[in-house]
């Protein structure tokens, strides 16, 4: 599968605001977008059009995918799936996304970011319900355990994602244990509890048409 090899706060400069890829860096001012809030590219600081309509339809779908690190036709079949289920669309194509093993893992502190959390999980250094699963998207359950392996728990990356984590609010969708290199999910998350700027009625707006 494709995936996105280049700088990430390239993926920042140009949806023009803060997507959190890097962990500690996005909030100090080491952050690029702090230094140059323009998009990328040669013309990048020239180009100041203004975004309407279906614009803006496609630019919510493209930083909402970038913060998830989806692929065009996971998003689409993630969209899909929420469009045949009972309930909001919006609400239910969000809640698929944090249900990503690699986001429940970021959730719970393991990565200081999604993408960190990927690799762990791609590297098979997670296991949940006491099995290994290194597959980034699979979608975790209610009553699902998410532990790292007894032989990984010494990992350096763990200790100052713990640090991170410490200073950030926890959601209340998971039971966490970090002493133990633990957590569990309580239930499905609700859109409150989502915190990211994200209008996800324009995502439903645009695969809508």
């Amino acid at each position: 599968m494709a995936r996105y090899t280049d700088p990430v706060c390239r993926l920042c400069r140009r949806e023009g605001i803060k997507l959190f890829l890097k962990g500690p860096k996005c909030f100090s001012d080491k952050c690029p977008l702090e230094k140059r809030n323009f998009a990328p590219g040669q013309h990048g600081k020239d180009r100041k059009a203004k975004i309407v309509g279906y614009g803006l339809q496609l630019r919510e779908k493209q930083k909402t995918k970038r913060m998830y690190f989806a692929q065009e036709s996971q998003f689409r079949n993630y969209f899909e799936k929420a469009a045949r289920s009972q309930g909001v669309t919006g609400e239910l194509l969000l809640q698929q996304l944090e249900r990503r093993l690699d986001t429940v893992v970021h959730r719970i502190g393991f990565g200081i970011s999604r993408r960190q959390a990927r690799q762990l999980v791609r590297h098979g250094h997670v296991h949940v319900n006491g099995r290994k699963v290194n597959i980034p998207s699979y979608q975790a359950n209610v009553g699902d355990e998410i532990t790292i392996r007894e032989s990984s728990r010494k990992l350096a990356i763990l200790e100052q994602a713990k640090e991170f984590a410490s200073h950030q609010n926890a959601p209340g969708w998971l039971e966490i244990d970090r002493e133990n290199f633990k957590g569990k999910v309580l239930s499905l998350p609700k859109r409150e509890e989502i915190q990211l700027p994200v209008n996800e009625q324009l995502i439903v707006e645009l695969y809508s048409k």
